[in-house]
């Protein structure tokens, strides 16, 4: 029987079968994408103007037409949280893109670049991890006042420092091995080296560290709300949400679960998908667990 072979798109898309058959990347990779249609969902279809205010519907208990029931002020709960899931999506894409950006920029600066500039990232690299992120976007919304920009950009910037760190020392790591050498005798610009060999062998790390960052990111955007520094109050937000409702918690406690569950989903969610994306693009993980059954099938049973 001749051996089957795999085509180049099926093994190109390897990883995601593999991720698909981890508990952890099942499951966070099912919440991501919830989240993401419920997003695309609210961009175009709500079920009540979030923003309609209905005196005579105020607390109104889950059942139809209001699934979730409605806050103190009629609104429908579950319109909101559609429309906070816009929020929550936007915020947490376009923190990991600036955070990639940066990330990739200063570790290529601290990795392939002359020593006294691999010198002057590293020690700007130490200052900035000093600040935390929330201090960061709490001391720029001060100045240019609250608003979802400021979030995206002191979360990519506190988590891109952070990436930087992180993915630095491999790619001085991968920087000596044999194929970037090859690459470099023959002709590879450092930016093609870069983006050929080094961030691919780097790839596993950087996810983990990326979907943490955007992980963060909808805790900080919900966190900044809640204190008044994130999104104003035009804009549907799940921490400007809980922010209304926690203030009648003793009476009406079951509406202040909603959207603490849905933070909490989301951001279960993003890590669990970093550690499952971790361990399926890494070859040296998948070929360890999946020796794993064979070692327990060759260990020899023990007759009492």
């Amino acid at each position: 029987m001749t051996p089957r072979h795999q085509s180049p798109g099926t093994a190109r898309f390897a990883w995601l079968h593999r991720l698909w058959h981890l508990g952890t990347g099942r499951f966070g990779l099912i919440v991501v994408a919830v989240i993401g249609l419920t997003a695309l969902v609210a961009r175009f279809w709500l079920p009540f103007d979030p923003q309609r205010v209905d005196v005579s519907g105020r607390w109104a208990p889950p059942g139809w037409p209001h699934l979730l029931g409605t806050d103190g002020s009629g609104r429908d709960i579950l319109s909101l949280l559609m429309a906070g899931a816009r929020t929550t999506v936007w915020v947490a894409l376009g923190a990991g893109v600036v955070a990639t950006l940066i990330g990739v920029l200063l570790a290529a600066l601290g990795a392939l670049t002359a020593r006294w500039l691999r010198e002057t990232v590293a020690v700007l690299v130490d200052i900035l991890i000093a600040f935390p992120v929330l201090l960061i976007a709490m001391m720029i919304s001060s100045v240019w006042g609250g608003s979802l920009w400021v979030v995206i950009v002191s979360v990519g910037i506190g988590f891109g420092v952070n990436i930087a760190r992180v993915t630095r020392p491999e790619l001085r790591r991968v920087l000596h091995s044999d194929f970037v050498l090859a690459g470099r005798a023959s002709g590879l610009t450092p930016f093609q080296n870069l983006w050929r060999h080094l961030l691919p062998n780097v790839a596993p790390v950087f996810i983990v560290q990326l979907s943490w960052g955007m992980a963060v990111a909808v805790l900080a955007e919900a966190g900044l709300s809640y204190l008044g520094f994130g999104a104003p109050l035009t804009e549907p937000s799940w921490g400007l949400l809980l922010k209304d409702l926690q203030t009648y918690i003793s009476v009406h406690p079951l509406t202040v679960v909603w959207p603490g569950l849905a933070i909490t989903l989301t951001v279960l969610g993003l890590n669990l998908l970093g550690d499952g994306l971790r361990e399926a693009t890494d070859p040296t993980l998948s070929r360890r667990r999946s020796a794993r059954p064979e070692a327990q099938t060759h260990t020899p049973a023990v007759i009492a």
